[in-house]
C-alpha cells in the first residue's frame, strides 16, 4: 500500500520503506491473545554498525542507552535500535537483542578476542500496558531476541510489514488503532532517506472537524469524507472509547502514549549531523499528530546514517544582500526529507492498522470508520 501523492517531487524507493536504505533490516515480534497485545521492532544496522543519534521531545520518555548517542561520547557506531511496547518494563527487550548481537560477535570491541564485544543497543518504549487486558503482558528479552532474529532472516531490501506488528501491536492514536508505518524517498543527489514509525499518540491523527488525516494535508488538496460518514465515525469512536473505559480496569487515566521513530539515510553524516536529522524529523510528527510532544507522550526519534554515499560538500553562494555565505544544500535536502518521510510513515501506519476488540478495550481502525474516503487510496 502506498500513500504517495502523484505530484510528489521525488520518487520513493523500491519498497517505500526503511529497508530502501541499503544494509538496514527490520524485524517484528509480537504477543497477542491471552491478555497480551504488545510487541517489539528491531532495526538492524549493517555489520560494522551505523552512525546514530536521538532526539527526545516527549515529556514522559522510556529509553535505554540514549546517552551513548551523544556526539561527545565514546561509542561511534551502533548495531541495532529497538522500539518496543510495554512502557519502561518493555525495555527488557533490548537485553535479548544485546545477547543476539553478542552471539554474532557484533558490538563495541573491548578486547583482542573477537568475542569480547559490548553491543550498545539504544531502545525506546511506548505505553501499551493493559491494552490486551493483562497489565503484566509485556515484551521481554525473549521477544527482543525474536525480533532481532526476524530482522536478520530478511533479505536485503525486503518489504517491511506495517500495521498491527512489532511495537505497533498495541499502539493507539487518539482513540484509533495505531501501528507501524514506513516510507522512503530517493533524492536527486541519489541519497535515500527513509523512516519507520510506531504511532501511539495521545493526540489525534485526524482532524475532528472533517475526519481528514492531518498528515494528508501536506500532500496537497484533500477531499474530506462525506459529512454523514464523518458524523457516524465520530459517534462510533466515542462509543469505542466509552466501552474501553468500562471494559479495562487496567486502562490508564489520563491516557499515556508515545510515538517512536527511526529516520535513516545512506548519506555519510557525522554524529552531530545525524542529531540534527533526528531533531528536524520531529517536524514530521508535528504535521501528522495534534497535539504532540506532551508530558504524557515520550516521543522519540532515532537517526541512522550508514555512510555508504558521500555527502556533497557545502557550497559558497553569492547573496546580493549579505555577500558570500556558505550553504549546506545537500544536508538541508536530507533534513527536509526526513520530516517528509516521517509524516508519510505516520499516515501509512494509521491506514495499515486493523481494529482490535478485546478484553483491554475496543480500538477501531481509521479504515473501519471511514473506509477509503479521504485516504487517497
Amino acid at each position: 500500500m502506498s500513500d504517495r501523492p502523484p505530484t510528489a517531487p521525488h520518487p520513493a524507493g523500491p519498497q517505500d520503506a526503511l529497508t530502501d536504505v541499503p544494509g538496514l533490516r527490520v524485524g517484528h515480534a509480537r504477543r497477542t491473545g491471552g491478555g497480551a497485545l504488545t510487541g517489539t521492532t528491531v532495526v538492524l544496522a549493517p555489520e560494522g554498525g551505523a552512525v546514530a543519534a536521538v532526539d527526545v521531545r516527549g515529556g514522559g520518555p522510556g529509553t535505554r542507552e540514549t546517552d551513548a548517542l551523544d556526539p561527545r561520547n565514546l561509542v561511534q557506531r551502533i548495531e541495532a535500535v529497538v522500539l518496543t511496547g510495554g512502557s519502561a518494563f518493555g525495555l527488557d527487550a533490548a537485553s535479548g537483542v544485546m545477547a543476539w548481537l553478542e552471539d554474532a560477535g557484533r558490538g563495541f570491541r573491548v578486547g583482542p578476542d573477537p568475542a569480547q564485544v559490548v553491543p550498545v543497543v539504544p531502545a525506546a518504549a511506548l505505553f501499551d500496558l493493559g491494552r490486551g487486558g493483562d497489565w503484566r503482558a509485556r515484551p521481554d528479552a525473549a521477544l527482543g531476541r525474536a525480533a532481532a532474529e526476524a530482522a536478520a532472516a530478511t533479505a536485503p531490501g525486503a518489504p517491511v510489514a506495517e500495521g498491527n506488528v512489532g511495537a505497533g501491536t498495541g499502539a493507539v492514536a487518539g482513540g484509533l488503532k495505531g501501528g507501524i508505518g514506513t516510507a522512503s524517498v530517493v533524492l536527486p543527489s541519489g541519497a535515500t532517506v527513509a523512516a519507520l514509525a510506531a504511532v501511539n499518540a495521545v493526540g489525534a491523527v485526524a482532524d475532528p472537524r472533517t475526519g481528514v488525516l492531518y498528515g494528508r494535508l501536506y500532500d496537497g488538496p484533500v477531499t474530506p469524507p462525506p459529512a454523514e460518514v464523518h458524523a457516524a465515525a465520530r459517534r462510533a469512536l466515542a462509543e469505542a472509547e466509552e466501552l474501553t473505559r468500562a471494559r479495562s480496569a487496567a486502562a490508564a487515566h489520563p491516557p499515556l502514549n508515545t510515538t517512536l521513530a527511526v529516520v535513516a539515510t545512506d548519506a555519510e553524516l557525522t554524529r552531530a549531523q545525524a542529531h540534527k536529522l533526528a531533531g528536524t524529523a520531529h517536524d514530521g510528527l508535528a504535521r501528522a499528530l495534534r497535539p504532540v510532544h506532551l508530558l504524557s507522550d515520550g516521543d522519540t526519534v532515532f537517526a541512522l546514517s550508514t555512510g555508504a554515499r558521500p555527502l556533497a560538500p557545502a557550497e559558497a553562494v553569492a547573496d546580493p544582500a549579505f555577500g558570500v555565505h556558505v550553504t549546506a544544500g545537500a544536508l538541508n535536502e536530507i533534513l527536509a526529507a526526513g520530516a517528509d518521510v516521517l509524516t508519510r510513515a505516520v499516515v501509512r501506519a494509521v491506514l495499515a492498522a486493523e481494529s482490535v476488540d478485546g478484553p483491554g478495550g475496543r480500538f477501531p481502525s481509521y479504515r473501519e470508520l471511514y473506509g477509503d474516503t479521504g485516504t487517497g487510496a
